[in-house]
């Protein structure tokens, strides 16, 4: 895995829209997605209301065109508007013969750290923990824990290095991806590298930190994280197609994933995600359940208003390669005036995205074919092909 290749893997998730097979396939009852400012049975699209069916011919073609340049093998995604029905679509095949549907299931990856940044300021509102706390509360021994606080750990500020760039971590990986990792090993391989930076000194993305904040939430509270994100997430949006994971198992019907990253062209679907995040966070989902996602995380109604502003408040700003518009949140990223994940992990990309002007949500998530660049997250390429089209006034 090169670096560039291991700088990806963030998981799978996003709020998406799909086409299946060449011909527009859209989810049972997937209905009118028209905003408040058009009336129904239509949605805006360049400051202008069209019709359902002249959005989804123009996001049809979209996708058909980036299938055939990137080699995309399938293509799920969706939007939905304030509280809207979504539309829900797919293009291309699952597996051989097996088109792909919009009520498949695939990992939702750095969704999860979005959720993880969630249940943090849940903590935080309760009074159970504050962001301010350092590290050494809990884990006095880890490197210069007295001076890492939780919103470093949540904001990529903590200085720690990431255990998935690293070299053996990388070696042992291709060597066997149904290898299980505790949360203690990935921790010890991230420690054992030398810090990025003095902690609050700079931005850099590591799933350490996400690993390390799941036993912090866990031994703060006595309770496993998958029941804070069930408590405090899946249960207040009705996410019923949403579940933690100890395996790798994906509940049926499944996306099915391909990669190449080995150095062969192979079905990657069932590779052990235990390395992702921290235990309890490794989670499946489907395209509904996402967008839902989005819109409650980018509306902040799952946290109070003060933790909703500092769920997005610009604290990364002033570190590379971040500026005052684009920057890294609690567990997401702000890019202008959208709120932005881009997982990516063994053959899936996806991003997911929120406008909160227009309260619309949107998200794209690909498979990759056999001639696939490896390099970058193709699903973000697609989004903002589309997102130019549905909010051209707001450039993502």
């Amino acid at each position: 895995m090169s670096k560039a290749v291991a700088q990806r893997h963030r998981l799978v998730g996003a709020v998406w829209l799909v086409l299946v097979g060449g011909a527009l396939a859209v989810a049972e009852g997937g209905p009118a997605t028209a905003s408040a400012a058009c009336p129904a049975g239509q949605v805006m699209a360049g400051g202008t209301c069209v019709s359902l069916d002249e959005a989804k011919a123009r996001i049809d073609e979209i996708v058909r065109q980036a299938m055939a340049k990137r080699d995309l093998k399938a293509v799920l995604a969706g939007f939905s508007v304030d509280d809207q029905p979504p539309s829900l679509f797919a293009w291309g095949s699952s597996m051989t013969g097996v088109p792909a549907t919009p009520d498949m299931h695939f990992r939702n990856g750095a969704v999860a750290i979005a959720y993880i940044g969630t249940v943090l300021l849940q903590s935080h509102d309760k009074g159970a923990l504050s962001v301010d706390d350092k590290l050494s509360k809990w884990f006095p021994g880890y490197p210069k824990a007295d001076q890492v606080t939780l919103t470093m750990l949540i904001n990529g500020t903590s200085g720690y290095a990431d255990y998935v760039t690293d070299d053996s971590f990388l070696k042992q990986f291709y060597a066997d991806p149904f290898r299980h990792w505790t949360p203690d090993e990935l921790i010890t391989i991230g420690l054992g590298r030398q810090m990025i930076c003095d902690p609050g000194t700079c931005w850099s993305y590591a799933h350490t930190n996400f690993v390390i904040l799941g036993k912090v939430l866990e031994k703060a509270t006595g309770r496993p994280l998958a029941d804070f994100i069930r408590e405090g997430i899946l249960d207040p949006l009705a996410l019923k197609d949403t579940r933690s994971e100890l395996t790798a198992i994906i509940q049926e019907p499944v996306l099915h994933a391909y990669d190449a990253e080995r150095g062969r062209y192979e079905e990657s679907t069932y590779w052990n995600p235990s390395w992702t995040l921290a235990h309890g966070a490794i989670m499946t989902s489907n395209i509904a359940d996402i967008l839902k996602s989005a819109a409650a995380i980018g509306e902040g109604t799952l946290v109070s208003p003060a933790s909703h502003r500092l769920q997005l408040a610009p604290l990364t700003a002033k570190f590379k390669p971040w500026s005052d518009t684009s920057y890294y949140g609690f567990g997401v990223f702000r890019i202008n005036d959208w709120i932005v994940q881009n997982p990516s992990f063994a053959g899936y990309a996806a991003t997911m995205t929120y406008l909160p002007s227009r309260k619309l949500a949107l998200a794209v998530s690909v498979t990759l074919g056999e001639k696939a660049p490896l390099e970058g997250n193709l699903s973000t390429d697609l989004l903002k092909e589309i997102a130019a089209y549905l909010a051209p006034d707001a450039p993502f």
